[in-house]
């Protein structure tokens, strides 16, 4: 009886061994389509039920790359158009001459073109950007000099290894919208970042009027602009802090708006490393 006993714990073993491989193949592919990354040559293995997941994993990732697709297409179009559009006002204005009313309309035509590719931005995502190996350090460096050169104070510093696998552009525009913001309502900005756990943490602080904490949720509302808590002068598309979230949750991390111990406003992003 212990030998039987023995015998059949041994090819239970094995039989659970071949058929959890499979499962963590499946739980490794969601886990890397989940955070934007390559998931490879995946075919469903196993049992039959192990399978049957297996294929339905792969129809809702190959639909949700198509809908990405045709989104992509459809918004290259409208922008196309909508660009047309605005560069033949710009040649129109042209033609006015240096007045006070055609300067204002330069003006507006250059917002709207602002305002357009920040919407192009936030309903296209970043799903046609393939990750790859960034160095997060030198990616700060850049936001450091383009700020500087646009006479703004802001001050950038990485912590330790600063290797991780990103999509490298729109990681930048992230960035780059939040410190923008930083830079609009405030005098200085610190970006600050580090590798904690597997988990890279960046901090984006300013010193301008913050936002109170019961009014950071609708912060990230697409289009809305907290106008009583920030300079109601300042222009913008209210799309800065979504298209952030958004990017941060396509790396399979989120952005956290806290008090900044400089008096305003922090950006904490948590994005897996």
């Amino acid at each position: 009886m212990f030998s039987t006993a023995l015998v059949l714990i041994i090819i239970a073993l094995l039989f659970l061994r071949n058929q959890m491989r499979p499962i963590i193949r499946l739980a490794n592919a969601a886990e890397a389509f989940g955070k934007g990354r390559p998931v490879g040559d995946y075919k469903a293995s196993g049992a039959l039920e192990v399978r049957r997941a297996g294929v339905a994993f792969a129809d809702m990732r190959r639909r949700i790359e198509r809908q990405i697709d045709q989104r992509t297409t459809m918004l290259a179009g409208v922008s196309h158009d909508l660009r047309t559009i605005l560069t033949r006002m710009r040649l129109q204005l042209a033609f006015l001459g240096d007045t006070p009313e055609s300067e204002a309309m330069r003006k507006d035509v250059d917002e709207m073109s602002n305002m357009l590719e920040d919407y192009l931005a936030f309903a296209k995502g970043d799903g046609d950007e393939e990750p790859q190996e960034t160095d997060v350090a030198l990616l700060f460096e850049e936001l450091e000099e383009e700020s500087e050169i646009s006479g703004n104070n802001v001050k950038a510093s990485f912590d330790g290894p600063s290797e991780v696998l990103l999509r490298r552009n729109s990681m930048k525009r992230c960035l780059s919208n939040l410190v923008t913001n930083g830079c609009k309502y405030g005098q200085r900005v610190e970006l600050n970042g580090t590798i904690e756990n597997d988990w890279l943490i960046i901090t984006v602080d300013d010193d301008g009027p913050g936002i109170p904490e019961d009014q950071r949720d609708m912060a990230f509302r697409a289009f809305h602009r907290l106008d009583l808590a920030r300079n109601q002068d300042k222009t913008g598309s209210g799309l800065g802090l979504a298209i952030a979230r958004d990017i941060t949750r396509s790396h399979g991390g989120d952005l956290y708006l806290e008090d900044s111990p400089l008096g305003g406003l922090r950006a904490r992003l948590r994005i897996p490393a």
